[in-house]
């Protein structure tokens, strides 16, 4: 079963199969459920007691015929509420716990599928909608099924009890009520209808809320430099309205159920009323016995309107629980490969005609690409954006399969090792640094089984030239750094990220941008820790500042998906092709033509004036960490 948010599939079956999933987890815990419901039922037996007691006491008690009703009625009126109060609590309890354990492992089931799950089903998820099944959805799927089974228990009980109690008194004035019944429930059922879609809307539009909420927090720098409040505001007014919209829809829909079932009711009790009167005058019903009907008859209602209020839940417990177990039902990463990896790979690495295509792409990412990495060498992928360069490095990992050809490691095709195998041995880094809110060595660990030697920790620092930053912080390794490493500079994360790649100690390693975002001087500094890193390794960069890639034992270039170009810097300078053209392009000022007379005068008389020094927007390491330490 399968079923997703944006288009639900609304259909008695669907309907049924989300009952049996959401109460086979409630199973679980059968034990302590059905003591909770024993409870709840002695609770709703002990109700109709309440009202078959007036009958004695107004037709022996008050007469003096039974003296010691003065303290036999008080006291089993006491003695029934204590014993309901008890029930009650510890049935209420009881199903908590019930719901509280559901929403553990619920979490804890969509979590391990969205760990699960594969890179390119992830990225196309919305990452709002992600979090709102987390928060919202998970919540309303296991508190609203417990709500909903212990109204249903307690209120059907208590209601058949006091229909018992009703025919008992009186069997003519009951019939009376259960034919004015159904005309609630029919006039209600369009309500509840009409709850189903404001639901479904409203939790849609809980996931939109959230969303633009994260991008809010996550892009606040560019909304701040590029004066974006005016769109955002506009974006959470438009959602935030229409979340009160919706809630307002579902407050009328659910405001109308009261005031018409109550019109039935008094049309009942007027009824009812007439016709006890009659009787009474021909002497067919006494006080006690009337005032016994009437009293069960007042407390028939209240559960009557919970279980029709608990129809409004029950459909947003399904619609929430469709997008939960749309998230658990989701197909985790194919892990096909069967092989171990029992020594240490040499780490060559073959693209063998190679070609992939997206999903509903016009045309392929890749055509038939063939490329060897021998082991230890490094091999620098350059080109224009969109070229193929990202994917076909992705196909080592098997973040992206490719639609035809193999990539291989030592002659093993990579679809025949178990993904776990196979990427023991890679590691990344890349221009976005992933770093997880803990400590640095925590971070620098990230991943290793058991627990590991800080000496090993501190050498890992050292060889990323991060060591005496975080030796001179107060805690040292054990700093925390925040959410993402927000608290270090950019150089500082990108040389963490090093150190958790060199303690790692992968046989191949794969540099994605890793020093694009940065200025000169980090720059500088993280290039001297990835030559650490990239001793001894199989190496495969991916590049748009050539600068970077000039060491490279072997210059890849791709266009349009295919391979046109490879070579040592040099060879291909000299060779004049598009990485001459990218190379031009990227350092024109040093190979700019010289201009013709008039612009050489203007440029001299350029010259001739101071040039304004403009401010610097890079920050250096050393500014970054005196700040940090401090």
């Amino acid at each position: 079963m399968k079923t997703t948010t944006d288009h639900p599939v609304d259909s008695r079956p669907v309907r049924l199969e989300l009952w049996r999933q959401i109460y086979i987890r409630l199973g679980r815990d059968w034990k302590v459920g059905l003591l909770a419901l024993v409870l709840l039922s002695i609770a709703s037996a002990t109700q109709p007691l309440l009202a078959v007691i007036m009958k004695p006491l107004l037709d022996e008690g008050f007469t003096g015929a039974q003296p010691d009703y003065i303290w036999s009625i008080p006291l089993a009126v006491v003695g029934l509420m204590l014993l309901r109060g008890v029930c009650t609590f510890g049935g209420t309890y009881l199903m908590s716990w019930v719901a509280n354990n559901m929403l553990l492992s619920l979490r804890r089931d969509m979590f391990d599928r969205l760990l699960g799950m594969s890179d390119e089903t992830f990225r196309a998820r919305d990452h709002g909608r992600l979090l709102n099944r987390f928060t919202i959805d998970a919540g309303n799927v296991s508190g609203l099924s417990t709500e909903v089974i212990r109204v249903i228990v307690r209120e059907s009980l208590t209601v058949v009890a006091l229909l018992a109690v009703l025919l008992y008194m009186s069997w003519q004035l009951t019939l009376i009520v259960l034919v004015m019944l159904p005309l609630s429930v029919v006039t209600g059922r369009y309500f509840i209808k009409r709850l189903r879609r404001i639901n479904r809307d409203t939790i849609n539009m809980n996931a939109e809320l959230t969303h633009v909420v994260s991008e809010g927090i996550a892009g606040q720098r560019v909304i701040k430099l590029f004066d974006g409040y005016a769109r955002e505001r506009d974006r959470f007014a438009f959602v935030n309205a229409r979340l009160r919209r919706f809630a307002m829809r579902a407050a009328s829909a659910d405001s109308a159920m009261s005031p018409i079932s109550q019109f039935f009711v008094a049309l009942s009790v007027a009824i009812v009323v007439a016709v006890a009167l009659y009787q009474a005058n021909h002497e067919g019903l006494t006080v006690g016995s009337f005032a016994a009907f009437m009293a069960a008859l007042g407390q028939i209602f209240d559960p009557l309107k919970r279980l029709t209020n608990i129809a409004g839940a029950a459909q947003r417990m399904l619609i929430s629980a469709e997008s939960v177990f749309d998230l658990i039902d989701e197909p985790i990463e194919p892990d096909t490969g069967v092989r171990e990896i029992q020594e240490r790979p040499r780490g060559e690495v073959v693209f063998q005609a190679v070609t992939h295509r997206f999903p509903d792409a016009a045309g392929d990412t890749l055509d038939r690409v063939t490329l060897t990495v021998q082991a230890g060498q490094t091999v620098a992928l350059v080109g224009r954006s969109g070229s193929g360069k990202t994917t076909l490095v992705n196909m080592l990992p098997r973040f992206v399969e490719p639609t035809g050809g193999r990539v291989l490691i030592d002659g093993i095709d990579v679809r025949e090792l178990r993904l776990g195998a196979l990427r023991s041995q890679l590691s990344l880094v890349s221009q976005d640094v992933v770093l997880f809110d803990g400590t640095i060595a925590e971070n620098v660990a990230y991943g290793m089984q058991g627990e590991v030697p800080e000496e090993r920790i501190r050498a890992a620092l050292d060889a990323a030239s991060l060591l005496a930053f975080v030796d001179s912080l107060p805690e040292g390794i054990q700093t925390r750094v925040g959410s993402n490493a927000n608290a270090l500079s950019g150089g500082q994360r990108q040389r963490l990220a090093i150190a958790r790649a060199l303690i790692k100690n992968a046989p191949i390693l794969i540099l994605d941008e890793a020093t694009s975002a940065l200025d000169n001087e980090s720059e500088r500094q993280v290039q001297l820790s990835l030559e650490h890193l990239m001793a001894g390794r199989t190496t495969l960069v991916i590049a748009h500042r050539l600068s970077t890639v000039q060491k490279a034992d072997c210059i890849v270039v791709l266009d349009r998906g295919r391979i046109v170009e490879q070579g040592s810097h040099a060879e291909l300078l000299a060779a004049g092709g598009l990485y001459a053209s990218l190379y031009r392009l990227q350092f024109q000022d040093d190979v700019e033509p010289v201009p013709d007379a008039p612009a050489r005068a203007g440029l001299a008389a350029a010259s001739s004036s101071p040039a304004p020094q403009a401010p610097s927007l890079a920050r250096s390491d050393d500014d970054e960490a005196s700040r940090s330490s401090s």
